[in-house]
């Protein structure tokens, strides 16, 4: 900045002396130029006044005054200087640039742009005034000529700084992630310390899913510019979203220190919270950015979804609590009215009613209203919502895409659509995967190597859009819809003839644009289309194509774990909020009959989430007058050859009562543990069940709690018939692997679909 005034004044001084008073004027310019380069302004300005004073026919006095003025923070007094220099100099290329400059930062593009075009008349050789007009153009919504703007400043000066800046960030804005990443990298080669530079390539490639590198970037910003609160919440969502929730509150904290009217760090702030199970102070969070900013979609959303609690407290109200998310939605729907739908879609997804599905309640009517809201937000933001649904297929294999954010080792990707890649007809079907999240391993590549088409990193929802508009997929099936925001956001528009969704997330979706639910007959109850607003497709046996795991279990160490050694110990692997305070009395129950035993539970990520569990089950032991301490254990996550090793060594898992275990019950299987479960009224609560009943293993179904107590208990005591359980499961567990009849009943669904 202070080379391009150097040099503004010295094509000034160039020009030649029109009367004697003006060479004395040069010598007062010169003179304020000096003490302006040491950080002497108010000097500087005396000076120039005196050579304006000296020549008062003279532009160059002026122009130093106005931009010292401008250095002082007195811009009226710098625009009446630079408005009197234009009047002695209306085709000064410096006094145009200068004077319009100021103008389009005081809110008057128009006549900017006419000073700004004369500049660029009389100097087109001015990279300057290029990117100060690409700036004019942008608030005028010519988002092409501000292109074209920075492009011929670039072209003048290949590394300007702050054009590769400018251009970057307005490509970003423009939806050209992958093109705006190469010029940011370049600005910031250009300039290391430009602050804001590495603020917007950090963002994006957080938005890309790329954590890692955003939080380098972010980082440096940081480095440069401690005090700067954007930068501060951009490095808050990279920990957020890689599970670093109290790093990341931290960040928030220290944004809204900063800037306390950031009401975006207070939505963030609130969700993290949320996520820790702090729901009452989320809830502050999100009523604080609403009075911030009550316009905002995205604060009222997350506030309505933070009445759903992830753990339930005992004696809580549950009806009363449905009710008042019921009453929430119905006027967060009435909100939403023409004018604010047109930008609901940036709230959409921001968070989900996650938790209603641990609720053992039908929320079939509840998700169909917020499933209509998602659809209707998102129709607006689509231009033409039915333009991709195509009346009639084009030759070739059918084109079956399928988005997930899980294309790795999750489970997920393991016991749902593992086995499509696998095992589905290449000849008739063509695979396109649609990788949403970052990162890669053993399983994403399998998945790329067996995909006609795979797509991951595409950038914000537009692109994803795009990508998915140019596979010109026939079926588009969406593993699990509910767990992360920008699946949601797809999965609520029409980008194919024929959409689908499976039970990553055992729920309905409750959205009007997903025509079919692929479930299973062993998981599903005889009444269960009642349960979902699309059409069940339940598919044969457990409706997925399993293989056995391949873990060399590791031994436990059960006295580092503070395990008894010689008593019956029972494992409760599921994560926190898969057990609901109605069913602690269980657990109570069968330590009381037990007399001796360990249930060991496993420590979430999430450490506040286990905390809140702990607690809840101190006080229920505590009420049944017995000591938690002496039954009940808390264990770090297990490694997987960890958790098979305790797989291997307990006497009973018990399952969770409402929100079944998957996954887990297959790894017990496998290590010849017995289960017990209490089968469910809905697809979640039904899983474990399903594949006991497959094994033929009925009778560790049971339906009742005084049944799953006493079945704990008899498998706890008595080693002779645990032993003959341990030998069924052993006998009977091959059936549930490479089941290719859900294969065949999925490829007929495909082809009946389209």
């Amino acid at each position: 900045m202070l080379l391009r005034k150097i040099l503004n004044r010295l094509a000034i001084l160039r020009r030649p002396k029109a009367r004697d008073g003006r060479e004395r004027a040069d010598e007062l310019i010169a003179t304020g130029n000096r003490a302006e380069n040491i950080g002497h302004l108010d000097e500087a300005c005396r000076s120039y006044r005196a050579a304006a004073a000296a020549d008062p026919t003279y532009a160059a006095p002026r122009l130093n005054l106005g931009i010292a003025q401008e250095a002082l923070g007195d811009t009226r007094e710098a625009l009446r200087c630079y408005e009197d220099a234009v009047r002695l100099e209306p085709l000064n290329a410096f006094v145009n640039y200068n004077l319009g400059k100021l103008l389009y930062m005081r809110g008057h593009p128009q006549r900017a742009e006419t000073l700004l075009r004369a500049a660029l008349a009389s100097k087109p050789d001015f990279p300057e005034a290029q990117v100060v007009l690409s700036s004019v153009y942008e608030s005028a919504g010519d988002a092409h000529a501000a292109v074209a703007s920075l492009e011929a400043a670039l072209a003048l000066r290949p590394d300007y700084a702050g054009a590769l800046r400018n251009y970057g960030m307005l490509l970003d804005r423009l939806g050209r992630a992958s093109e705006a990443e190469p010029v940011l990298k370049r600005a910031i080669d250009a300039d290391p310390a430009d602050a804001q530079a590495c603020y917007r390539l950090g963002k994006l490639l957080s938005d890309r899913g790329a954590p890692d590198e955003a939080a380098r970037y972010l980082e440096r910003a940081l480095e440069t510019k401690p005090d700067f609160a954007d930068a501060h919440l951009g490095l808050g969502n990279v920990l957020a979203n890689t599970g670093r929730l109290e790093e990341a509150a931290d960040r928030y904290r220290r944004a809204l220190e900063l800037d306390p009217r950031v009401a975006d760090a207070r939505v963030n702030l609130g969700n993290v919270l949320k996520d820790q199970g702090l729901r009452r102070e989320a809830l502050e969070c999100y009523e604080a950015a609403i009075a911030l900013s009550p316009e905002s979609p995205e604060a009222r959303w997350v506030r309505l979804m933070c009445l759903i609690p992830a753990i339930r407290e005992s004696g809580e109200d549950l009806p009363a609590m449905r009710g008042q998310f019921a009453a929430g939605l119905e006027e967060l729907e009435r909100w939403f009215d023409a004018q604010r739908a047109a930008t609901g879609h940036k709230a959409v997804g921001v968070a989900q009613p996650f938790w209603l599905a641990y609720q053992e309640h039908d929320n079939r009517e509840l998700l169909q209203r917020y499933g209509r809201l998602c659809a209707r937000l998102m129709g607006h933001w689509q231009a033409q919502p039915a333009a991709l649904a195509r009346t009639s297929r084009e030759p070739g294999p059918i084109r079956v895409g399928v988005v997930s954010q899980f294309f790795r080792n999750h489970s997920v990707w393991n016991a749902i659509f593992k086995g499509w890649f696998q095992q589905l007809d290449r000849e008739r079907f063509a695979l396109a995967a649609f990788c949403l999240g970052a990162g890669e391993d053993r399983e994403t590549r399998y998945a790329r190597s067996r995909a006609t088409r795979f797509v991951q990193g595409a950038g914000g929802l537009r692109q994803w859009v795009d990508a998915i508009a140019a596979a010109k997929p026939d079926v588009l099936i969406y593993p699990e819809i509910g767990m992360d925001p920008i699946s949601l956001k797809l999965a609520s528009m029409r980008l194919a003839p024929v959409q689908a969704a499976s039970w990553g997330h055992p729920e309905t979706t409750g959205l009007p644009t997903i025509d079919c639910y692929l479930s299973a007959v062993d998981l599903e109850p005889a009444n269960a289309q009642a349960h979902y607003t699309e059409r069940l497709v339940a598919l044969p046996n457990l409706g997925c194509y399993l293989q056995p795991e391949t873990v060399v279990p590791a031994p436990p160490d059960l006295g580092s774990l503070g395990i008894e050694p010689d008593a019956p110990l029972l494992l409760c692997p599921g994560t926190p909020f898969k057990y609901a305070p109605e069913h602690d009395r269980v657990l109570v129950e069968i330590a009381r009959r037990l007399g001796r035993c360990t249930t060991v539970f496993f420590d979430y990520r999430t450490r506040t989430l286990s905390t809140a569990l702990r607690t809840r089950l101190a006080s229920a032991f505590a009420g049944g007058g017995l000591d938690f301490e002496r039954y009940v254990r808390f264990v770090p996550w297990q490694t997987r050859e960890g958790f098979f090793g305790l797989l291997g060594r307990a006497e009973v898992f018990l399952d969770s009562i409402g929100f079944s275990g998957f996954n887990t019950a297959l790894q017990a299987v496998q290590c010849g543990l017995p289960i017990v479960t209490l089968e469910g009224r809905f697809l979640r609560g039904r899983l474990a069940s399903g594949i006991l009943k497959r094994i033929g293993l009925q009778d560790l179904v049971v339906h009742d709690e005084e049944a799953y107590i006493a079945l704990a208990v008899r498998l706890a005591q008595d080693p002779a018939y645990r032993g003959e359980v341990r030998r069924r499961i052993e006998a009977g567990r091959q059936v549930l692997f490479e089941d290719t009849a859900p294969i065949r009943a999925l490829e007929d669904f495909l082809v009946q679909g389209v």
